[in-house]
């Protein structure tokens, strides 16, 4: 037996250092192989966008925009023929570039300084600041050419993983080994099935066969794992579906930008008409950049974050705003739109408000019929103000009414399979609804609509 566990000890010790070597090995291939032409590929696009966007907005501050974009997280370098040259955002640790390369980009090539970065014994390729590892593309601005280099900011990320991942791998080692040479005797067998039942799970196999017999805390870490493979199983149908539906929350500013660029293609449009359509395509940008960090929101709202950035704003501008965004689906959906919106002054977060009425608006068009009917209206009582959307849409069923602010859930998939969406809209709403101190309400019917008010305190 003590063979054995002598044995044991070592062998887990060997097998620890021998993984860790391998994964060293293994993860400079895979990222050579694999990670950095998906790296240099991702960001070649991103700078194509940036350029392409560049060069559709004339009329645009450059310097500005090229600031937001450093501002963002990007190291940008801009020169043109005559060899001027300017950087944005932090810099570069070395700065050497070929002339040849500059040249070549501003001849239209592609620059790709990130697939071809020299390979290294680490993976140190993603991580170089270096001029030399960026992507170039030609740039094409108030008829002069420029090359346009981009990378990733991420000097401060890689401080802060280089500095988790080695307390992690210290206190990782450190640990098992002492558990392993305390413990062998008593933890082989449990942690042998253990072993056995995580590789099932890491498989995809979320049915694993564990009995909970233990009183002590390997009882109870087993009892956690069988109910971590339980939310693992959960959380894989919710990634899935997660997945299959994230436009949801972009998509709706996406359309109206589509929408007006179209009519921007008519050359019979007035000045004022083309100045406003322009306008409300810059809002629509703005609002996607918001509508983007949907996911976030949640997460902060979990970490009670104190993310309120409340002031006195007008809601019926805001309201009736929104309503001409979207003026354009309505029409093409045949909807009839009525609404009964006086100016109230509100003190509350805009941006919050205004996804939690997007939210609900949107709503009403996508799952409403066509020829349908959308009313909005917006009454003041007792220093409450309510806010109602009613639509004729499909409607749901009353066990779905409970779950419609759960994070992630869809009503009836057979009847809303053509409407795209994430699940996470309604949750956000009930959310920002309760952070202003006040509650929503829905009432249904399936096949003739829906009714959500949002109750909230003018002051507060």
């Amino acid at each position: 037996m003590r063979s054995l566990y002598v044995k044991f000890v070592f062998i887990t010790i060997g097998i620890m250092l021998f993984s860790s070597v391998i994964a060293f090995i293994l993860s400079n291939v895979y990222y050579h192989q694999k990670l950095k032409p998906v790296n240099d590929q991702k960001n070649t696009k991103i700078a194509q966008s940036i350029a392409s966007f560049i060069k559709n907005n004339p009329d645009m501050e450059l310097n500005d925009y090229l600031e937001n974009i450093s501002d963002v997280g990007y190291q940008v370098y801009i020169v043109d023929r005559n060899g001027t040259e300017t950087y944005y955002g932090a810099s570069f640790r070395d700065k050497i570039l070929s002339t040849i390369s500059i040249e070549s980009v501003l001849s239209g090539d592609i620059y790709h300084g990130m697939l071809n970065f020299p390979n290294k014994t680490f993976v140190t390729g993603f991580f170089a600041n270096e001029l030399k590892n960026t992507i170039g593309v030609p740039l094409k601005f108030e008829d002069k050419d420029y090359a346009l280099f981009i990378r990733p900011d991420i000097k401060l990320l890689f401080n802060e993983m280089h500095f988790l991942f080695a307390w992690i791998l210290i206190l990782s080692i450190t640990l098992s080994i002492v558990l392993v040479v305390f413990s062998t005797k008593y933890l082989i067998k449990p942690i042998a099935k253990l072993t056995h039942a995580t590789k099932l799970l890491a498989s995809g196999q979320f049915h694993v066969d564990l009995s909970v017999t233990r009183k002590d805390e390997l009882g109870q870490l087993t009892a956690s794992f069988l109910s971590m493979a339980k939310k693992l199983e959960q959380m894989e149908d919710v990634r899935r579906e997660f997945i299959s539906n994230i436009s949801h929350d972009i998509q709706s500013p996406l359309s109206n930008i589509k929408g007006y660029t179209n009519l921007l293609e008519n050359k019979t449009l007035s000045d004022d008409d083309r100045n406003k359509y322009i306008s409300v395509i810059n809002g629509e940008i703005k609002r996607l950049s918001i509508l983007t960090k949907q996911l976030l929101l949640l997460a902060s709202l979990d970490r009670d974050e104190n993310i309120l950035k409340k002031k006195i704003f007008n809601l019926g501008s805001q309201l009736r705003e929104l309503v001409s965004h979207y003026q354009w689906l309505i029409n093409e959906k045949e909807i009839m739109l009525s609404y009964s919106i006086p100016d109230i002054e509100i003190c509350g977060d805009p941006s919050l408000l205004n996804n939690v009425w997007d939210n609900l608006f949107s709503n009403a068009i996508k799952y409403n019929k066509q020829n349908g009917s959308i009313d909005i209206s917006v009454t003041e009582k007792d220093k409450v103000i309510t806010v109602t959307f009613e639509d004729t849409g499909i409607g749901m069923k009353q066990k779905e009414l409970k779950r419609i602010f759960d994070r992630f859930y869809r009503a009836d998939m057979a009847r809303t399979r053509t409407v795209e969406g994430t699940g996470l809209g309604l949750s956000i709403v009930d959310n920002i609804v309760k952070l202003h101190c006040g509650h929503i309400t829905v009432n249904s019917k399936e096949g003739e609509g829906s009714t959500f008010i949002v109750v909230i305190p003018l002051l507060h």
